[in-house]
């Protein structure tokens, strides 16, 4: 566990959040998290990393098996055309690599650069899976606790409904 990992675990019992954690291999995608999935109970997430053409950031938070659309989110976000973010751009704000993206990197983001959008269903989910900083381990917690942690870090999230691409 790193430095990071450990001030964040210690800032959710702070809050008097309860949460569980799994380690486990690493995984880099949602379809290599998929076999996990089957074992830790409650919502998986799959987070993207944004940049909008005027250079706001944004780390949206939807159901793992979603495909965002990408060309609706901005009406969502109030924002304009958006594209994925890039690595150096992620690790400078929210302290993370590609992979480990979780909406509790807003932890690290203490200059409130980004801004967090998270699924409505995810945000009402009796548990909700993340990565605590590092795709090696998942945390899972209420939807309304994780929304009360980001709150509290300065981070209120857009609570919405990810707008997604139907199925082929």
């Amino acid at each position: 566990m790193t430095q990071a990992e450990t001030k964040l675990e210690a800032a959710l019992a702070a809050l008097g959040i309860v949460f569980t954690k799994h380690e486990h291999d690493a995984v880099f995608t949602v379809g290599e998290s998929e076999a996990l999935h089957a074992e830790i109970a409650g919502a998986h997430t799959k987070n993207l990393f944004l940049k909008d053409e005027a250079g706001a950031f944004f780390l949206v938070t939807l159901p793992a098996e979603a495909r965002a659309n990408l060309k609706a989110l901005p009406a969502v976000l109030g924002s304009r055309r958006l594209s994925f973010g890039k690595a150096d751009d992620m690790a400078r704000l929210l302290g993370i690599t590609p992979g480990s993206v979780t909406p509790l990197a807003a932890f690290n983001d203490t200059g409130r650069v980004v801004t967090v959008a998270l699924d409505a269903a995810l945000a009402a989910a009796a548990v909700v899976n993340v990565h605590p900083l590092r795709n090696t381990a998942t945390v899972g917690m209420s939807g309304a606790d994780l929304v009360r942690a980001l709150e509290a870090w300065g981070h209120a999230p857009i609570i919405a409904h990810i707008p997604v691409l139907e199925d082929k």
